[in-house]
């Protein structure tokens, strides 16, 4: 093709190329049969008229902590988000695929949360718990209804982190007794405290940590010691040879080695608390065999302890069958950490308990400044109305299972996927390069993928310990439309390496 001194822009299959051509120049095109075209969106973004990136990046080396890195090469710099959908300052369109980090429940900037939010803060927005106002009580007792009738005492918090680290606190208290477990490769969250209960060394300072933690092996049936080809409640299982008959054998030897840790590392009154993601979330997208939670929280119980279910992530209907990620072990937790899609990105966090273990916290003055406040009540009650009336947790469901069943179709058509996981919208997809040793993918060929889905528009997250898991986590609104172009984009890419 010989174009003279002008500029062309060319649609070749779902490619779209523009490019300026110099006098005298010959340009060949390559044709992409199958290239991933997002899919449709009514929305039109505002148009940015803030700094510039170079601006907003020069501002960050100066001004914004050190630790906080960015992801991708060439940092992302959002500026409007609507539902599925984030755009960046130039107004490309993106499907997030990851929800802020597994946070947006319902939907970036969902139109209800704001209308509620200007309604609230032209009456109120900061009232001390010091005082009575009737959004705290309403919420709280709309959050309740949603939870097992021993959980029936809330206490707000601000984030995850907070609301884990008053748990820890709560369950010596009301325990008299001092050791915490988790597991390995748990994630907590990062005041000083949880920093303890975290057990993965990316989220661990070299300095002194608080004493009072213990840790037990991780119940990964895909990666851990025991596993078959039927242990998770997931529509995708491990692919690993089962025996088991009437009982998940992996979740027997787990417990037992949990039962052997508890003999040697704790002491003879028993632990605190037993802490547990009811699917592990930075961690990698990890879901324990049957019975394994059950299992633990029977033997904590039986020994004076606490089971905390830490449903930071799984809650909310995220995991689609059940509201609550515990649910789906058989369990009633004696107290429940929720905070991300409780307020759809919007800084909210609970704690729930029974009446007698809330009285445990009556022994001096707890308070929380913003923990409750009519703003944040608010959110919440309205994300609750917003899952129910838009039948969210039904589409996680049905979508998630659909999400997980494609995603298998793409294991078996690339040695480079090990592993795919999951419950509802809670999806892990683990790159390896041998699927026998299960050796991770080095990370410059994730990078390679994780970049290339970017430039597609395609949005997902990145866990495990070697950064080789993808976490797809999405706002629960997205449609099948965006299920199967996540699946494309990720088959386009993988070709890549």
């Amino acid at each position: 093709m010989l174009i003279r001194g002008q500029a062309v822009a060319l649609f070749l299959g779902y490619q779209y190329i523009s490019v300026t051509l110099s006098k005298n120049k010959m340009f060949i095109f390559r044709r992409y049969s199958s290239f991933p075209k997002l899919p449709k969106c009514e929305f039109t973004p505002e148009k940015y008229q803030g700094p510039s990136l170079e601006k907003i990046k020069s501002i960050r080396k100066t001004h914004i902590n050190p630790i906080i890195t960015t992801y991708y090469g060439k940092p992302l710099a959002i500026h409007q988000g609507y539902k599925q959908w984030l755009f960046d300052l130039e107004g490309k369109r993106y499907l997030d695929m990851f929800g802020g980090i597994c946070t947006v429940s319902v939907g970036h900037s969902h139109p209800r949360i704001t209308e509620a939010v200007n309604e609230q803060m032209k009456t109120l927005v900061h009232c001390s718990n010091v005082y009575l106002h009737p959004q705290i009580h309403q919420y709280s007792e709309k959050l309740a209804a949603k939870l097992p009738n021993n959980l029936k005492v809330i206490y707000f918090v601000n984030s995850g982190s907070e609301a884990n680290d008053l748990a820890i606190l709560m369950a010596r208290c009301h325990t008299k007794k001092q050791e915490i477990m988790s597991l390995k490769n748990c994630y907590h969250g990062m005041t000083y405290q949880t920093m303890a209960l975290t057990c993965s060394g990316h989220y661990r300072y070299p300095v002194v940590q608080n004493p009072g933690f213990l840790r037990t092996m991780n119940p990964d049936v895909y990666k851990g010691l025991w596993g078959g080809n039927c242990c998770r409640d997931s529509p995708v299982q491990a692919d690993r040879s089962c025996d088991c008959t009437n009982e998940c054998e992996a979740g027997i030897n787990y417990l037992k080695q949990f039962e052997n840790d508890i003999t040697y590392e704790a002491p003879k009154t028993g632990i605190a608390a037993f802490f547990a993601e009811s699917i592990q979330g930075v961690g990698g997208t990890v879901q324990f065999p049957k019975n394994y939670i059950k299992g633990v929280k029977e033997k904590v119980n039986s020994m004076g302890g606490l089971f905390v279910a830490d449903e930071v992530q799984t809650g909310f209907g995220r995991t689609g069958e059940h509201f609550w990620g515990f649910q789906s072990h058989g369990i009633e937790p004696d107290i429940v950490t929720m905070a991300k899609g409780i307020g759809n990105g919007f800084p909210l966090a609970a704690v729930a308990t029974s009446p007698e273990i809330a009285q445990s916290l009556t022994k001096a003055t707890h308070f929380n400044t913003f923990g409750g406040n009519p703003v944040s009540c608010v959110v919440g009650s309205t994300v609750l109305d917003i899952i129910e009336d838009e039948n969210l947790q039904e589409n996680a469901h049905n979508l998630g299972s659909y999400l997980l069943l494609e995603l298998k179709k793409l294991k078996e058509e690339s040695l480079y996927i090990g592993d795919v996981r999951g419950k509802g919208l809670m999806i892990g997809v683990e790159f390896v390069s041998d699927r026998v040793t299960k050796e991770p993918l080095s990370s410059e060929k994730i990078m390679k993928v994780w970049e290339g889905c970017l430039d597609y528009g395609l949005i997902v997250g990145k866990g495990g310990i070697n950064g080789n898991v993808f976490r797809i986590k999405p706002p629960m609104c997205i449609t099948k439309e965006d299920a199967d172009f996540t699946v494309e984009v990720l088959r386009q890419t993988l070709k890549t390496i």
